[in-house]
């Protein structure tokens, strides 16, 4: 069966500044929108697993930022700094990637962006100045033109492998389904597993992007698979119905007080469901702020207003069948204010580098806790979530439901 694929994909690359990352490293192709030009293909009658090499010069490439062909190690290649490589009249919808990659070690990103589907799609990258290390390698869905990496963390998101330095080496991306697999310089074993796309797009467009040399790029479609998700289990006393606010200017409010009946009246919420393991991924109603924080590179700074820092509240219903103080543990990014019934019991900070210049800001359900005294019957639980840059959004989650429902 011909495959006819359509025009139409943008691409924002994800600002990701982990340890000592230079937090203006991205801002250049941040602020412009990496548009991807797809033209009209239409596919063969069969699945043949014919590769297509497009090679360093081919007029298939659309170069966006600092991107240019040049000599590297000995071979003609795609030089990226901040740039952006892709194809022009290509989508895919499983297949495989293979390209290999160079570069000095230095603090950046090797990025392959996949399905990319207007603001949204999918990207993976090596972080070469974390070799070794346990995020030196990255899955993260692209969600309205960010990346939220600080939510999507750990098993099935990042994971060590050794990025070699000064040479070139091999990457392979395998796309089946809902899943993908990672190979970085050794083909017999994946280096990531990635057991869940989350933006579920399941075509779109491919790119190189971040800071390296990229040469022998080869892409092969495969038949696609049944889709199947193998999302985390749901914890059972995870809260999982919320509303969201509009998105609001955070330094124009007092986030330290509740919403008035008349404010909360006066707004449009949207009911949304939280993802497993109990992630409300915020990046996914509300485009990101993506603010460089003026504590990026001095600490001192980091009590300092935030100029751009958006806000979003959401709200749920706690009912408990007596009165009792409940522990409730949770995760937020990067600000939060937590309300029950029109009164503020926390307000927390997580953001990257704000508790200390090394802080990443991963967001888990262990991060903080706060004690509810629930009266019986209905309680309103409020957050007030706050974002700079990195990934937006929460997780609620009782230690059991021992009478709150």
């Amino acid at each position: 069966m011909g495959l006819c694929q359509s025009r139409g994909a943008a691409i924002m690359p994800m600002l990701d500044m982990t340890n000592a990352r230079h937090w203006n490293l991205r801002d250049e192709s941040i602020k412009v929108m990496l548009r991807v030009g797809l033209g009209v293909v239409c596919l063969g009658a069969s699945w043949a697993a014919r590769a297509q090499s497009i090679p360093t010069d081919s007029p298939r490439w659309q170069l966006e930022g600092k991107a240019k062909a040049i000599e590297y190690l000995g071979r003609r290649c795609l030089w990226l700094q901040d740039g952006l490589a892709s194809l022009k009249d290509f989508e895919m919808t499983d297949g495989v990637i293979d390209v290999d990659m160079a570069g000095s070690g230095e603090r950046g990103f090797y990025n392959i962006h996949f399905r990319m589907e207007g603001d949204d799609g999918e990207e993976v990258y090596l972080r070469p100045h974390k070799t070794g290390l346990d995020d030196a390698q990255q899955y993260a869905p692209i969600l309205r033109g960010m990346a939220p990496w600080q939510i999507y963390n750990g098993p099935g998101f990042t994971r060590a492998v050794d990025i070699p330095r000064g040479v070139w080496f091999h990457v392979r991306l395998e796309i089946t389904g809902a899943q993908a697999k990672l190979y970085v310089n050794d083909m017999r074993a994946p280096s990531l597993v990635m057991n869940d796309l989350k933006s579920g797009i399941r075509k779109g467009g491919v790119a190189l992007a971040g800071d390296a040399c990229f040469s022998n790029f080869e892409i092969r479609e495969t038949a696609p698979v049944v889709w199947e998700r193998h999302e985390p289990a749901m914890p059972a006393a995870t809260i999982t119905n919320w509303s969201l606010s509009p998105s609001l200017e955070a330094l124009e409010r007092d986030l330290e007080r509740p919403l008035s009946k008349s404010e909360a009246a006066a707004m449009r919420w949207q009911d949304v469901t939280a993802e497993p393991p109990g992630f409300v991924v915020i990046d996914r109603y509300r485009r990101s702020p993506n603010v460089t924080p003026t504590f990026a590179k001095d600490f001192s700074k980091r009590l300092e207003p935030q100029k751009g820092m958006q806000v979003v509240y959401a709200r749920t219903m706690v009912v408990s069948d007596r009165d009792q103080v409940r522990k409730l543990n949770i995760g937020y990014s990067d600000d939060v204010s937590v309300f029950l019934n029109d009164k503020i019991l926390y307000r927390g900070r997580s953001a990257q580098r704000f508790r200390d210049p090394g802080f990443l800001g991963i967001v888990n359900p262990e991060n903080d806790a706060v004690y509810l005294p629930l009266k019986k019957g209905r309680n309103e639980l409020m957050l007030a979530v706050s974002e700079l840059t990195g990934g937006w959004g929460f997780i609620c989650r009782f230690d059991n439901t021992d009478g709150v429902h």
